[in-house]
């Protein structure tokens, strides 16, 4: 196979932000594997330079072993939006700190004189540990202390005016977020197109799962992928459609269901260990294209990684889930 494809097994801790206490996950919004190292300043880069390197040294990878039957054929490729179609983290924390800074967003726990602020490498820990913007807010919110903001004066404390403040912040964000696509500054990550129309053109099914806003990913695919492309999809499920977010498994079972085919014989592309708990949750193999803020995680259940889809043919994923060793 031409795409370079590797493994890392090194796991990342939050680092705390600046001024708050450390972050500490729940065992419900976080994946069960177990956090082994946590970055300093600089260790980030460092570790992500010797991630390349070893993804330069190792081009092939032995699949792991799934639930999945020896005899699967490729019937359904199913993409992840958000980090797989374009790189998005950046786009998305842009777009969050807008609206912490248009409502005034203040945590009582910290002394900044200043609103809320997301930097990148906090962002990209946040991000790769919880699934959808809602549940980000949520977490953060509950953890550093409710915010005041124009839109309450003081913190909310009941549950009801907690959920208006997070819809509000998620709302505004998400327009924001469009605003940014619609600039047309941003493109599809390299091979994402060719693939799908090598998808297309051997008559299997082509889908879209994102946990994202149904909004705001319909306006990322009409402008990335076309629109032309968008209306061919097979199936198109959004955050919107599932009552939980990834890792939850059940917009790939949503999916899987619509699109009429096995568990086995779908094959998704990920980007991140939330959005690959979600796919192998659902008994599906899933293959990796990770991006700079994914590189470090530990994606042992994938069968494939690859730094992006440029060389990566139809044919590649067809062998790749031909030759998956069935779970004993």
């Amino acid at each position: 196979m031409a795409g370079c494809c590797w493994m890392v097994s090194q796991h990342l801790l939050l680092s705390t932000p600046p001024n708050h206490v450390p972050l500490n996950f729940s065992s419900a919004l976080i994946s069960s594997t177990p956090l082994s190292f946590s970055l300093g300043s600089g260790s980030r880069s460092r570790v992500r330079g010797r991630a390349s390197a070893r993804a330069r040294a190792r081009a092939t990878r032995t699949p792991n072993a799934l639930s999945v039957s020896a005899s699967s054929t490729l019937q359904a490729l199913i993409f992840d939006c958000d980090g797989v179609i374009l790189e998005s983290e950046d786009l998305h924390r842009r777009a969050y700190n807008d609206a912490f800074s248009h409502f005034n967003v203040r945590c009582p726990s910290s002394p900044s004189q200043h609103p809320l602020n997301w930097d990148s490498h906090f962002y990209d820990q946040l991000q790769n540990r919880i699934g959808g913007g809602k549940p980000k807010m949520r977490w953060y919110f509950k953890e550093y202390g409710w915010p005041s903001s124009t839109v309450f004066d003081t913190p909310p404390e009941d549950d009801g005016d907690r959920a208006k403040l997070i819809d509000i912040l998620q709302d505004w964000k998400t327009e924001r977020y469009k605003e940014i696509i619609k600039s047309g500054t941003v493109e599809p990550r390299p091979g994402v197109l060719r693939l799908m129309e090598e998808t297309k053109a051997a008559g299997i099914k082509l889908a879209v799962c994102s946990a994202a806003t149904k909004s705001s990913v319909i306006l990322c695919l009409e402008n990335l992928i076309g629109i032309e492309r968008f209306q061919g999809l097979d199936c198109f499920l959004a955050g919107d459609d599932v009552k939980e977010k990834k890792p939850d498994p059940s917009i790939y079972q949503t999916a899987v269901k619509r699109l009429g085919v096995s568990e086995k014989d779908c094959l998704v592309v990920e980007d991140s260990v939330i959005g690959l708990q979600a796919a192998t949750g659902a008994g599906m193999s899933c293959v990796i294209t990770y991006t700079s803020s994914t590189a470090d995680q530990d994606f042992k259940d994938a069968i494939a990684i690859y730094p992006d889809l440029s060389n990566v043919r139809l044919k590649d994923l067809e062998l790749l889930l031909q030759n998956v060793v069935p779970a004993k």
